[in-house]
């Protein structure tokens, strides 16, 4: 095919499963990469990548741990990164969601890829720890993905009036697309369980294993990250990156030590909005494509979401965005096979 550009897109936690497991063994392009990080997951006393992605069955309890989950999820993502085809895909920029950013990080080379393990690794040993809170999920967009911005409006009025009551901490802590993500304490988030009605038969959804990410309950979290990750693991970026609040990173323009500050600041105890990443790189490099690395596929209704949020290509809803992508694929989730090969280099095509 004609070389296209592309936005990458990493995705972040919850996206390996079960039905990901083996993706390392069937994906990964560099087996000499995979012992490094093998390496540093023995030097910390922790279990390798290598053992846990070839387990003979998928454990929600181990494989959703924090400090498990965020080293398959990197690896997997840099991984798919490292298979892209060079002579058919041009990466414009790069983004994440959420622990996304860390691998962005490394597919944009503001960090080497050990180096991008060791913060994405240590980040989610640190979270699991501490275990600060939790997190729900809940639509505000309906199932056909028109966007209802009163719907939105009165889902974060009622967040703030259980936020006010005493003993009672919920926030947003990811703008997903057409989803709230949203993380608090257990009577915060148990009041909104009870406060609104269940829908699309999975909403309100608690995420397993989850903290209260991206708010000012992780403030330990950063604290101990700042302390243990050093500037000297940070460097600058080749490729532009779009962070958590839409704001690009060029590259010669930002210093080691302000993204050093950022991912383990703000990035940390801010909610993360991840709609306005995706508008940002939709308007700012307006990209033939837009790639989602594995692991996992359930990042790309969020995307889609925000692509509709943003107006690309004319596209108001769910059908819009299915006739497009069947006349012509934009969206690549390279955890489904079909469209993975559309973008990958031939010897890595299965």
């Amino acid at each position: 095919m004609a070389r296209k550009t592309a936005v990458l897109i990493c995705p972040g936690r919850g996206t390996y499963n079960a039905t990901e497991l083996g993706y390392l063994g069937r994906h990964f392009p560099d087996a000499a990469l995979l012992r490094r990080f093998d390496d540093l997951r023995r030097a910390g006393g922790q279990e390798t990548l290598t053992a846990l992605d070839g387990a003979a069955r998928f454990s929600l309890a181990l494989h959703a741990r924090g400090d498990v989950a965020s080293g398959l999820i990197y690896a997997a993502s840099l991984g798919d990164a490292l298979s892209l085809d060079p002579e058919g895909v041009e990466v414009v920029a790069v983004t994440g969601n959420s622990m996304g950013w860390y691998t962005a990080l490394a597919c944009a080379g503001a960090v080497t890829p050990e180096n991008g393990f060791a913060i994405a690794n240590t980040m989610g040993r640190l979270m699991q720890e501490a275990l600060i809170g939790g997190q729900i999920v809940y639509p505000w967009m309906a199932e056909d993905w028109r966007p209802d911005p009163a719907r939105k409006a009165d889902l974060l009025a009622l967040v703030a009036g259980i936020a006010a009551r005493p003993g009672h901490v919920l926030t947003l802590s990811i703008d997903l697309g057409g989803l709230l993500v949203l993380a608090g304490n257990e009577a915060g988030l148990a009041a909104f369980e009870t406060a609104v009605p269940p829908v699309q038969g999975r909403f309100p959804m608690r995420l397993s294993n989850h903290a209260a990410f991206h708010t000012a309950l992780q403030a330990p979290v950063a604290e101990r990250g700042r302390a243990a990750l050093p500037e000297s693991l940070f460097g600058r970026a080749r490729l532009p990156l779009v962070d958590g609040r839409g704001h690009v990173w060029w590259p010669g323009c930002a210093t080691p030590a302000e993204l050093r500050a950022y991912t383990l600041g703000h990035q940390v105890v801010e909610p993360y909005d991840f709609t306005a990443a995706i508008r940002t790189a939709a308007r700012e490099f307006a990209p033939d494509l837009f790639i989602i690395t594995g692991p996992g596929t359930t990042l790309g209704g969020a995307v889609a979401q925000a692509l509709i949020l943003t107006g690309w290509r004319g596209i108001a809803a769910k059908a819009d965005f299915q006739r497009q992508q069947a006349e012509q694929p934009f969206l690549i989730s390279m955890g489904l096979p079909e469209q993975r090969g559309l973008v990958t280099a031939k010897d890595q095509r299965p």
